[in-house]
């Protein structure tokens, strides 16, 4: 095995297969083949711009781990992987964006020549990065296989952090400090939107205490005034303008470890609703920070928050926060447990949350939230030690 290329140690990649074969076993899965990029690096370092094709790990109970995806990427998990050369195998490019054929040919042709071709078979089917056309190609190609929905089964693994992990995220959390700094420095009425995004890039990538900064997962979002109704909004060329509040969500990253935070920026005087809208959701949020403890549940945080919102007559009916870590685009959170009145998941020490109550109302919207740390004792850890407030900027 070659741990010299990943950024674990052979201890963590070891308990962490040990974990995923127990759930394998539980799922009464003989095989299991992985494509979420996120579950792909946890289990075997893989790291590369290549999720636009298809490609995954296979996961057995009796070898380690094999890649498998794109040849031109196979050097890419060569150079990141910990298994030996023989485990990692490249698809032809012909097979790419092809009509004639399809990579999951080559997957089964893989499958087939470790003699799992009639084996129950795991799957993420509800997946980003795993397609309609894939699966049915692989029914056709695997006829005496018994396909298994193995959708978050890797996930479920990852929501517990190890110390090693807890680094790394740290260290994303001092480079999301140093994006909202610049933020608060750099926003004042009249600078254009995308001059401020390529400002919070370039804090994102220098890094932050000597340690260099990834792509986050999520690009910054920012959207000012009534447009901060909706909240996936990016960014164009319009000036920020006086009298109008834009919530930043934003996130440093670290070897694809996230830490997420949003604070929002208000240019001139607030209205006496904004000020009480956000002491109702700084209440709220301290609330829910002291729930978030072990033994308690996600919904616990949930209906701590929402109370002091209620109170002061605003409602807000989406989750308030999800798992985060490591991951990949199009998101950074990892559709386990969701912080909402119907999910009682048990919290456990080392889990990592966005604890995330964005207000987005009809003609306005506020974010201001915390990546948070269950710890053994005590309420949660805040990772960013950052005020939480609405910035004022008169």
């Amino acid at each position: 095995m070659n741990f010299h290329r990943t950024p674990f140690s052979e201890t963590e990649y070891t308990a962490r297969l040990a974990k995923t074969r127990a759930a394998m076993e539980a799922a009464g899965i003989d095989l299991l083949y992985v494509q979420d990029p996120s579950n792909m690096a946890w289990l075997t370092g893989y790291d590369g711009w290549s999720f636009y094709v298809h490609q995954g790990v296979i996961i057995t109970h009796d070898d380690a781990p094999h890649w498998w995806g794109r040849r031109q990427d196979a050097n890419g998990a060569l150079r990141t992987v910990y298994m030996e050369d023989s485990h990692v195998h490249g698809y032809a490019d012909n097979y790419v964006q092809s009509t004639e054929r399809h990579p999951m040919q080559d997957l089964a042709a893989r499958i087939k020549a470790i003699g799992k071709e009639d084996v129950r078979i795991g799957v993420e089917m509800d997946n980003y990065y795993f397609s309609a056309k894939a699966f049915q190609t692989l029914l056709t190609e695997l006829p005496n296989a018994q396909f298994l929905d193995a959708t978050a089964l890797v996930n479920w693994q990852r929501t517990v952090k190890s110390e090693e992990e807890l680094v790394f995220m740290r260290r994303a959390a001092a480079i999301s400090e140093r994006i909202i700094d610049g933020l608060i420095e750099r926003v004042e009425p009249g600078v254009p939107k995308n001059e401020i995004v390529a400002e919070v890039q370039r804090d994102a990538i220098r890094g932050a205490d000597g340690h260099w900064g990834d792509y986050a997962a999520i690009v910054p979002l920012l959207p000012s005034g009534s447009d901060a109704a909706a909240p996936h909004l990016t960014w164009d060329g319009r000036p920020f303008a006086k009298g109008e509040a834009t919530f930043f969500e934003i996130s440093g990253c670290y070897r694809r470890y996230h830490a997420p935070l949003c604070r929002t920026i208000f240019l001139g005087e607030p209205s006496d609703f904004l000020k009480r809208a956000e002491a109702a959701l700084v209440e709220g949020l301290e609330a829910g920070l002291e729930k978030a403890r072990a033994g308690n549940r996600a919904c616990d945080i949930a209906n701590a928050l929402a109370a002091p919102l209620e109170k002061a007559g605003i409602e807000r009916g989406a989750r308030c926060g999800y798992p985060i870590g490591l991951s990949y685009p199009p998101d950074w959170g990892e559709r386990t447990v969701s912080l909402r009145a119907e999910d009682e998941t048990v919290l456990q020490p080392g889990m990592t949350f966005h604890f995330m109550p964005g207000l987005w109302m009809d003609d306005w919207g506020m974010e201001i939230t915390e990546t948070i740390l269950i710890r053994e004792d005590g309420p949660a850890e805040a990772l960013c030690n950052r005020p939480r407030k609405m910035f004022v900027k008169p």
